[in-house]
């Protein structure tokens, strides 16, 4: 594994880490809200990198990457596009299939509307949401996570991490490893409350996008999704003209950590039909 510093929206240095044959066909692993790029480990230890470039960057505003002062950076989709785009021409070795996990799958969302789809190859939604600020983004809301939004976002040191440690335990069906989950929580903390605050604060619709989508697109969730509810994906699958829907049942939020071997294998059948390997 590879890690690089990528040049994105408005001069935004971006940590992206690459592991796989430099010459594979690309998949470009966008991590959610508060998290980073660290959360694919199980696919970056896997066998999907036998075959494919794997590249994970850490958001703006999170992990390793810049995080810039105010709300103005984090509420342009064509900021979060840029920062893709950057990614993918400097580092991505053809057109990559885009994976975008909870908050992610607004990232890549966001890139579609903004650059299209003739640089994509396919796209993969885990446990996502395509919107902000719209009715339709509030009925597939958990409820617990909605209700922790608040403490979120808090400036007070340990209360913002009491409410790291409550949305952690609502990202898994069942608890992880102590030794991963406080890996997790270290890379969560890394992202500031003003970020995740500005994150939440944004508004945008972006169902015409996905209306208008010409590659094919997989929407990955967990049944047991307290985050993003699991009638999210066959809304957004029932928008998309070639769109497929794999439910992981008794799967939580992070299908990628707690079916690794399924959630690879799925992506691995994806993306090498999309991208005819």
């Amino acid at each position: 594994m590879e890690s690089h510093t990528v040049v994105g929206g408005e001069g935004t240095e971006l940590r992206v880490d690459d592991a796989g044959p430099p010459d594979a066909p690309t998949i470009l692993l966008v991590h959610g809200y508060s998290q980073s790029r660290l959360c694919w480990y199980e696919q970056f230890d896997g066998s999907l990198i036998e075959e494919f470039r794997l590249l994970a960057p850490d958001l703006r505003g999170h992990g390793d990457s810049e995080k810039p002062a105010g709300d103005g950076p984090y509420r342009d989709p064509a900021l979060w596009a840029a920062d893709l785009r950057a990614v993918i021409d400097e580092l991505a070795t053809d057109d990559p299939v885009l994976v975008g996990w909870s908050y992610g799958g607004l990232v890549v969302a966001d890139y579609l509307a903004v650059d299209g789809t003739e640089d994509v190859a396919g796209a993969v939604f885990v446990g996502a949401i395509t919107e902000k600020g719209t009715d339709a983004a509030g009925e597939i809301a958990g409820e617990e996570f909605a209700d922790m939004l608040e403490d979120l976002e808090t400036r007070d040191a340990e209360a913002s991490v009491d409410a790291l440690e409550e949305f952690l335990d609502i990202c898994t069906a069942e608890p992880v490893p102590p030794r991963e989950y406080h890996h997790m929580l270290g890379y969560n903390a890394r992202c500031p409350p003003r970020v995740r605050e500005a994150l939440q604060a944004r508004s945008g619709a972006n169902a015409e996008t996905l209306r208008g989508l010409d590659v094919p697109a997989l929407f990955v969730h967990g049944s047991a999704d307290r985050v993003v509810l699991p009638k999210a994906a066959e809304r957004h699958a029932d928008l998309v003209p070639d769109g497929e829907v794999s439910i992981f049942e008794g799967v939580g939020h992070s299908p990628f950590i707690e079916a690794p071997a399924r959630f690879d294998r799925e992506l691995r059948e994806f993306a090498g039909r999309v991208t005819g390997e």
